[in-house]
């Protein structure tokens, strides 16, 4: 309140205060008109009491003249300053020329956020083309443009390479006050111990919370064991080691696929040999064609049809262990801590092993919700990977086993690959 008002206040008290009482139902009657509670005005009469009974002039003044004037800060200005100099609370205070306590509580106010960005292959019209086309191709009833629905994925196998690490770089630790901190190091951060794995995964089958495919068909390490060159303090000559292939060519990668994907998924599938089975892989050169004679006689073999297909260029996110999969096995792989090359290699397996495959099986409803994102940017890469609160669905027995395209989306990605084909017509008859 005003000085006023508290005077005000404070000469109707007085007025209703006689033979050292005060009137009755006075201050509730105060409380209605000044719209104060009856706790606010108790605290004023106290005040006004004890001066009275002390014999001193009654003041109700506030002993500052008001609060400290804000500054006011326009936020339009984090527009003109470049991205660079806003990477940290630091730097973005520097350019607004105001605290980095200020920073900080406008961002725990909401009005500035933070945000991580990562990196994205660079796509070209080509790569847009393919990538809304690979899309239209796994729409179900697209050419009557009615009931369209996502296929299931439940015949194809994605499989990818990845580099796992003995440790991070950079790891955050939760230690108590007095806890020292602990020290790592390493000869060298670009050559610290890693082996290349190749995974290899289905979608798994569950149906009323029973899991009757975990969708696990294997992860395989790129390495092998051979006997030690020399002596040191670590092992005699001689012994055997585990290494990493030193590098990963054509032939090691049809190698891998020959003698344990192709065998894996046989010996694991749930469905038999009784449907068209499909290996997606990225275009990476040390691939194998579809064309493969190899590969094509060792995947028909004993009555399967099991054929290779290549995804999208530059398109990691079409891709279930890139999207999701890899990730959770690495932070699984890393809580184990190996501490050598035959550790690192078990804490792989044993992290795929442990996967849980209602988290597999949420990964590729992900997968299906970019693929809708693909058809609404036209093929690029430009969005944000949806939420659609899986956990939350699958409590309440209602999580989908597939996602609708939005219709009016694939019936334009349609109309844009069919004019960019004519186009492409053109240009080479012209």
């Amino acid at each position: 309140m005003s000085n006023e008002t508290r005077r005000l206040f404070a000469q109707m008290m007085l007025l209703g205060y006689k033979n050292s009482k005060l009137k009755h139902g006075l201050l509730t009657k105060l409380g209605q008109e000044f719209n104060l509670s009856r706790m606010t005005i108790h605290k004023y009469w106290l005040t006004v009491k004890q001066q009275i009974t002390e014999g001193k002039l009654v003041a109700v003044d506030r002993d500052y003249k008001g609060s400290k004037k804000r500054v006011i800060i326009d936020l339009e200005t984090v527009r003109s300053i470049p991205l660079l100099k806003r990477s940290s609370v630091r730097s973005l205070a520097c350019a607004m020329n105001i605290n980095p306590s200020t920073v900080h509580r406008l961002i725990k106010k909401g009005k500035i956020r933070a945000h991580s960005n990562a990196m994205k292959p660079q796509l070209t019209e080509g790569n847009k083309i393919a990538r809304v086309q690979w899309v239209l191709d796994r729409i179900r009833n697209l050419s009557s443009g009615q009931n369209l629905e996502f296929e299931e994925n439940y015949n194809v196998v994605h499989i990818d390479e990845k580099w796992f690490y003995m440790s991070r770089v950079s790891q955050k630790f939760y230690l108590l006050p007095n806890k020292k901190e602990p020290h790592r190091s390493c000869t060298s951060k670009t050559h610290m111990t890693k082996i290349m794995f190749m995974g290899a995964s289905a979608r798994p089958r569950i149906s009323n919370g029973v899991v009757n495919f975990d969708g696990k068909i294997g992860i395989f390490p790129f390495s092998c064991i051979v006997p030690a060159k020399k002596t040191s303090k670590n092992r005699r000559k001689g012994t055997l080691e585990t290494r990493p292939i030193a590098r990963i060519t054509k032939a090691v990668i049809k190698t891998c696929l020959i003698e344990k994907i192709l065998p894996a998924i046989k010996d694991k599938w749930p469905d038999g040999r009784g449907q068209t089975i499909y290996i997606q892989q990225d275009n990476a050169r040390p691939h194998i064609s579809p064309n493969d004679p190899d590969s094509i006689r060792a995947a028909t073999a004993d009555g399967w049809d099991i054929q290779l297909i290549f995804q999208p260029p530059n398109s990691p996110d079409v891709n279930i262990l890139d999207l999701g999969h890899f990730r959770s096995i690495q932070t699984i792989q890393h809580e184990k801590a190996p501490r050598s090359r035959v550790q690192l290699v078990d804490a792989v397996l044993r992290s795929y092993e442990e996967i849980n495959p209602i988290s597999l099986h949420y990964t590729w409803l992900t997968l299906l919700s970019c693929m809708n994102e693909i058809l609404k940017v036209k093929g690029s890469n430009r969005y944000k990977i949806p939420h659609i609160g899986k956990k939350r669905l699958d409590r309440l027995g209602l999580l989908p086993t597939t996602i609708l395209p939005e219709v009016g989306d694939a019936l334009q990605a349609v109309i844009d690959v069919t004019r960019a084909q004519v186009a492409q017509l053109e240009s080479q008859m012209s």
